[in-house]
């Protein structure tokens, strides 16, 4: 049985981005996939890394747990807007303070890279953004989800990283949006 992990990064409670979690988990559910999810809206820590990773910062136990469940899931599923080209500030500070050395990757002597320890994990985005697709992908590089992809997950040793993004949001019909959910639903039951 895959274990999928939802980490729904909107400090807004009630979103689209809400709703793209909670189908997708119940898609993940009916394809027999056990589903945990975390809500970094409803979570109570500090997202500054206060001293860096030089600094002797207690996690609180909402990032103890979310810690915990990385480790259980096999795959990560992440869901969040884009604001200014990339995650949200709460989303980042909760990757900051919970992708630790030690717990996500290792520094090693004399080599510039790290020890993996979150191999064997996949991961997929999916990025509401109201910036066109052609916008964001071409003249912008896609910087958020490079910096996810590589810079954060592949650097800790997550495998493959898929990305979807539901771009040009805030003027996109209700119809449209009711598509999303499906879409988003279907990728649930495929576990991609």
């Amino acid at each position: 049985m895959k274990k999928v992990l939802i980490i729904q990064g909107n400090p807004i409670e009630d979103s689209y981005g809400s709703k793209l979690a909670e189908v997708y988990a119940k898609g993940a559910a009916e394809s027999g996939a056990e589903v945990r999810e975390l809500v970094l809206a409803r979570m109570d820590f500090d997202p500054n890394l206060s001293g860096g990773y030089k600094g002797k910062q207690p996690l609180e136990p909402d990032l103890q747990e979310a810690q915990e469940l990385i480790s259980w899931a096999d795959h990560m599923v992440f869901v969040y807007p884009n604001w200014w080209g990339g995650m949200p500030a709460l989303l980042k500070g909760f990757i900051d303070r919970v992708f630790l050395p030690g717990f996500a990757f290792k520094y090693r002597r004399n080599s510039p890279l790290p020890e993996q320890l979150l191999k064997g994990k996949t991961a997929r985005l999916i990025v509401t953004m109201d910036s066109p697709n052609v916008y964001y992908r071409f003249y912008l590089g896609q910087p958020g989800h490079q910096m996810m992809k590589h810079s954060i997950l592949k650097f800790c040793g997550v495998g493959k990283v898929h990305a979807t993004n539901i771009t040009q949001l805030r003027k996109m019909p209700e119809a449209s949006r009711k598509q999303w959910l499906e879409r988003v639903h279907r990728l649930g039951r495929k576990l991609a």
